[in-house]
């Protein structure tokens, strides 16, 4: 199999979507791997690496698609990538399509075979495309909601841990999964006083476990949920039900009551968000202010630590892109049901039914 990795074009993402070892093992079993030049620049993989390893390199991303069965990226495209797709092609990324109509419908209109790393779900319920994103982006949640905090970037002056004798930084964290967990672990171990609420109180018991007496739990209701928030410093939204679009559970009246300089991290926001008032920003332009309340919404966080993340996340994507390049994608879905869920566009339709469902598009489920 022809297999192309473009560079990324969103705004500073500076991942790749495959490193030296995923190129060598590619080529190895006998596959073609094109990589656009200067694509692991991020990440500090020159074009000679990648041809050392065994790719060939070309020079623009309409090469890298002409050429490729299979497209390995990080992120969902663009609409200036759109064209360079064509009828079957596979497309092996981040795609979030529950909070994009449009790059759907793209999509669906190129005919694609559309598989998303983030749907892709073992028997157990796990994501393991995701998880390691997820762990990225809860620890700079904490990270960055702790500058922004600072009163030269919009806070309100406040240190995480406080010091001896001053109240320390009240941090609510409204989901415990991978993104919370992580989350936690940054501010409890920077001093913060944190709360964690989840509905599932099997998680809750989960969390009190590890966390001990560092981290408070609570079962996540409205009531709870603007209590907790109307107390916070630093909101970090962190809430995922997947492939759907995130449930907004800070409205924007919850806001409006917050303590000015207040800060809020929606790390949702790439599946529209948790926040009522939040909406999609950039590395470039990160935050903006509601009533008094700093706003950070970038969804590709990852992207601003591009060497960790792009490792971390082409650890657990390889074995899948090999599955598909051995096998092809029908024969690797039919044998593998983690990969088959992973599947979202097939034959112009939406093949994920949550995504279907919030978009109110046709569902047409993959059939091996």
């Amino acid at each position: 199999m022809n297999i192309g990795v473009p560079k990324e074009i969103k705004n500073k993402e500076n991942r790749v979507g495959m490193v030296i070892a995923g190129v060598r093992a590619l080529t190895h079993a006998g596959h073609k791997v094109f990589v656009q030049n200067n694509a692991g620049q991020g990440v500090g993989i020159t074009d000679d690496d990648y041809r050392k390893a065994g790719a060939t390199l070309v020079g623009t991303a309409k090469e890298v698609f002409e050429k490729s069965d299979m497209i390995v990226k990080v992120k969902e495209p663009l609409p200036e990538e759109y064209p360079l797709l064509r009828e079957n092609q596979i497309l092996y990324t981040y795609l979030h399509l529950a909070a994009d109509e449009r790059l759907t419908k793209a999509l669906m209109e190129r005919r694609i075979v559309g598989i998303a790393y983030e749907t892709i779900q073992p028997s157990d319920g796990s994501l393991p495309l995701l998880a390691p994103m997820s762990a990225v982006a809860g620890r700079m949640a904490t990270q960055i909601g702790a500058t922004y905090l600072q009163h030269d970037h919009g806070g309100k002056g406040m240190l995480l841990g406080g010091v001896t004798g001053v109240e320390r930084a009240s941090v609510v964290i409204l989901g415990g999964g991978v993104v919370g967990v992580n989350a936690a672990k940054m501010a409890a171990g920077l001093g913060a006083h944190v709360t964690i609420l989840d509905v599932n109180v099997h998680r809750l018991d989960y969390l009190a476990d590890i966390f001990k007496n560092e981290v408070t739990t609570v079962y996540s209701n409205s009531e709870q949920v603007e209590k907790a928030v109307l107390n916070a410093d630093l909101v970090i939204g962190a809430v995922l039900v997947p492939g759907a679009k995130a449930p907004k559970l800070v409205t924007r009246e919850m806001v409006s009551k917050m303590q000015p300089g207040g800060v809020i991290v929606d790390v949702a926001v790439d599946q529209g968000g948790s926040v009522e008032t939040c909406r999609p920003t950039s590395h470039e332009h990160p935050t903006y202010t509601v009533d008094g309340v700093v706003h950070y919404a970038v969804p590709n966080m990852p992207g601003a630590v591009p060497r960790t993340s792009t490792y971390a996340l082409t650890n657990v994507t390889l074995k899948y892109a090999m599955m598909i390049a051995n096998m092809g994608w029908k024969e690797a879905v039919a044998r593998d049901e983690a990969l088959r869920k992973g599947v979202n566009i097939l034959n112009g339709k939406v093949a994920y039914r949550q995504v279907a469902d919030d978009l109110g598009l046709p569902f047409e489920p993959v059939r091996v």
